[in-house]
């Protein structure tokens, strides 16, 4: 038997379908032996990933990331154009998911990254892409209506009433986050899972980015680091907007280039109350195990 066989691999038991998630999407499809799974709750780090992942396979190459790395179970792009355009991507595939762990197809031959971000930076990224959400075509409305999805309401206009929308409804109009998280931190002990965090990428990228490398076995010769590592910054990233942000973030306002809004944390520190910042402290330490809310709180220097 081999050790892959001796692994108690995670299982998919449920199916989550609405304006953002089809998990069915993902049933049925074929794994190659070196695929990428980049996974994170939203807003916590999703594009700077695939940015860095598509750096590593393309040693520093400009490319466009937005096209090559696709977010799989986004029901508004058709199913076989999705899967047609990875079939026949002769790279190595990187692809997006926002699943939690319960509701994905999980392949012991791929590599999973996952990025954790402290849950009021998350809602303070979120509520910028929210409140620009154009609403789609009407034939994009009717094709969802058709599939029995409907689209989320426009965003509170009080980002400090969203917030607390946000905690009270468990993650509303997302998915619940703190079980996301914690999902993805059980499965951390797998051999191809990369648990990675928001403020290390911020406190020393290129550790992280370096970390990444050798966790996909892939190796960047010494004169190509220094462009890899400028590709990888924020405003690089702006600046190329319409090559690096998803597809779907040319439906808000201001387009592709509004999608990369700050990538810097801590706002909700100048808006929220001491209270209210503790609402979320209470919930995150009554919902996560204290090694994972430790984590989610501060990065490795919470002892990950």
């Amino acid at each position: 038997m081999s050790n892959e066989n001796k692994i108690d691999w995670p299982t998919k038991t449920r199916e989550i379908k609405n304006v953002f998630l089809d998990s069915t999407r993902w049933n049925g499809f074929v794994f190659r032996g070196d695929d990428i799974v980049i996974a994170t709750y939203g807003k916590a780090g999703t594009t700077w990933m695939q940015q860095i992942v598509a750096q590593l396979i393309f040693a520093g190459r400009d490319v466009p990331v937005g096209e090559l790395s696709p977010w799989l179970e986004f029901p508004m792009f058709p199913k076989e154009m999705v899967l047609g355009s990875l079939a026949a991507q002769t790279h190595r595939r990187f692809i997006k998911t926002h699943l939690p762990i319960d509701a994905l197809v999980f392949s012991p031959r791929a590599k999973y990254i996952y990025v954790g971000r402290d849950g009021r930076d998350v809602i303070w990224s979120y509520y910028a892409f929210h409140s620009g959400f154009k609403a789609p075509p009407p034939e994009a409305v009717k094709a969802l209506e058709a599939q029995g999805i409907k689209l989320p309401p426009t965003a509170n206009a009080d980002i400090r009433a969203y917030y607390h929308e946000w905690l009270d409804k468990d993650g509303y109009p997302f998915e619940p986050f703190f079980p996301h998280v914690q999902g993805w931190w059980d499965v951390r002990h797998l051999p191809n899972v990369l648990m990675l965090h928001y403020n290390d990428l911020k406190a020393d990228m290129e550790k992280e980015i370096r970390r990444v490398a050798d966790f996909l076995g892939v190796s960047i010769a010494a004169d190509l680091w220094p462009t890899v590592l400028e590709h990888c910054t924020f405003d690089y990233m702006k600046r190329r907007a319409d090559a690096v942000a998803p597809l779907g973030a040319a439906n808000i306002e201001g387009g592709r280039t509004a999608f990369f809004h700050k990538g810097t944390n801590g706002r909700w520190r100048d808006v929220l109350s001491s209270a209210e910042s503790k609402k979320y402290e209470d919930l995150s330490s009554q919902r996560l195990t204290p090694d994972c809310a430790r984590w989610l709180a501060a990065g490795k220097t919470a002892g990950h």
